[in-house]
């Protein structure tokens, strides 16, 4: 090959990387719904799903950059209403699809010694089994591992004295679950720092090998390889990460609640002028908050206050892991009858299986009330009508929508789940101990914040992977071009 063209692909090679700068390449994760194909399922359903899944609740440094993790799916709240991603673990680095929940500390996947593990699934994807021995990087997590102790201390990790090993058992409220033992191996990952893409970064993190699963887990019909859990205690990836200094003591996420779904998650900060915060409640295993009232159109529901506060497993979550929402049983009814008394004139109520609904010839938006939920500090969380009802099905010529925001019975609980989580930014501020929101297209891309100084940089994600592949043509259409131009002896300058 000439001198020439060996420059030319060198020239060509280099300009890359500055493009990748020069045109923001995005930190953002496309989020995105998983649902099986079929039929629509009654709501009573998708109250004892997300029943069990409430049992699965587990009781600043300076970062390196945003940490960005692709994620598939697809987006249809009447189905399984599952929301995954996909981790990178061990040497050589294996793909691991798993649910995202911010309602749970433990990131596990299930091991190749595992029983019960689901065999195949309805989610259009590859199950995996991980298998420490293939590893290179792989060690056991023994019981005096410091970050054992730590896990013990949030139950969230037992030991076996006979074999010092680092053991967990997480039993779920539908009678399933899952035990296993803890491993230390790499996570692979891509990092945003100043607008630039570094690939093929790592960290050393402890998670769960799962040897064992029961019920509903083993069902193929929504099966993953795991669940990613997005909590604050020690065990937490979010935890390790930050205080490794690998990533920010925060994430953000922004689902899109129309039928295509899909979102935006980063392992760092979205910047939105709008958005408003309210402190997470201090000493809790999970994302409490201080919801202090209800206001329909404006005008605040006669619930005592009491009935949110946090105490001994009662108040108010957030939770990505749950489909619908949940009010504490107290707040329940004044909330249905005040939505029914403000629409009585315009919509026929009818009780569907034990459900509040009603007849709707026209759309929702234009019938029923705004709904805010209002918290200490004087942020209020504002619900449109689809962030509160579920259209269930047809009648005629008229939708039956009925009440998403469910009852729990006798649990003092209120659960924040994806049905109000949709269409708005979602900022978890770990080290400032609060949560932010803002309504927001998530559709869209947004600024996510990726400087651990004073001084605020910004990338603007949205298309990782769009950008990847076009950047891949790009370069492979140069070299391609150089190439021909090194066999034909001869190329021209414009």
């Amino acid at each position: 090959m000439a001198a020439s063209v060996r420059a030319g692909i060198l020239i060509a090679v280099a300009l890359l990387p500055a493009a990748l700068v020069l045109c923001g390449f995005p930190a953002t994760l496309n989020l995105e719904r998983a649902f099986p194909v079929g039929q629509r399922v009654e709501l009573s359903h998708l109250r004892a799903r997300d029943m069990a899944r409430h049992g699965r609740m587990l009781q600043s440094s300076s970062p390196n950059g945003v940490i960005d993790f692709p994620v598939e799916g697809t987006y249809d709240p009447f189905h399984v209403g599952l929301y995954y991603t996909t981790v990178q673990l061990g040497s050589p680095p294996r793909e691991f699809h798993v649910q995202i929940d911010t309602g749970s500390d433990v990131l596990w996947v299930s091991c190749s010694s595992c029983t019960g593990c689901p065999q195949s699934t309805g989610l259009k994807i590859q199950l995996n089994l991980f298998d420490p021995g293939s590893s290179s990087t792989a060690s056991l997590v023994s019981c005096s591992d410091q970050r054992c102790s730590l896990g013990v201390q949030s139950a969230d990790a037992s030991c076996s004295i006979q074999n010092n090993q680092c053991a967990y058992t997480f039993q779920y409220g539908d009678g399933s679950g899952t035990s296993g033992y803890y491993v230390s191996d790499l996570l692979s990952f891509n990092t945003i720092l100043g607008g630039s893409v570094t690939t093929n970064s790592s960290a050393p993190i402890v998670f769960g090998c799962s040897t064992t699963q029961t019920g509903d887990l083993t069902k193929s019909d929504r099966a993953v390889d795991g669940i990613f859990g997005f909590g604050q205690q020690d065990m937490s990836v979010i935890s390790q990460l930050s205080s490794q200094g690998v990533a920010p003591n925060v994430f953000s996420h922004c689902l899109r609640g129309d039928d295509v779904g899909g979102g935006i998650l980063v392992l760092g900060e979205i910047v939105e002028p709008n958005i408003v915060y309210t402190p997470l409640v201090p000493s809790q295993p999970h994302y409490n908050l201080n919801l202090q009232s209800i206001s329909v159109n404006g005008q605040v529901l006669p619930i005592d206050p009491a009935v949110f506060a946090t105490s001994s497993g009662k108040g108010t979550i957030i939770d990505s892991g749950t489909t619908l929402a949940y009010l504490a049983e107290a707040a329940y009814d004044p909330f249905v009858n005040a939505i029914t008394n403000a629409v009585s004139q315009s919509v026929q109520p009818v009780v569907s299986k034990g459900n509040q609904c009603y007849l709707i010839s026209t759309s929702v938006n234009d019938l029923f009330p705004q709904v805010s939920l209002n918290f200490a500090g004087g942020a209020s969380l504002n619900l449109r009508p689809q962030d509160y009802l579920l259209q269930q099905n047809s009648v005629g010529s008229s939708a039956v929508w009925c009440f998403g925001l469910q009852k729990i019975q006798g649990q003092g609980i209120t659960i924040l789940g994806d049905l109000v989580l949709k269409d708005k930014i979602f900022v978890y501020d770990l080290a400032g101990q609060r949560i932010g929101w803002a309504a927001y297209d998530c559709s869209m891309s947004v600024n996510v914040s990726t400087s651990s100084s004073g001084k605020k940089e910004y990338v603007n994600p949205g298309n990782v992977s769009e950008s990847s592949s076009l950047q891949k043509e790009l370069l492979i259409s140069i070299i391609a071009f150089l190439m021909h131009i090194s066999l034909h002896g001869s190329f021209w300058f414009l």
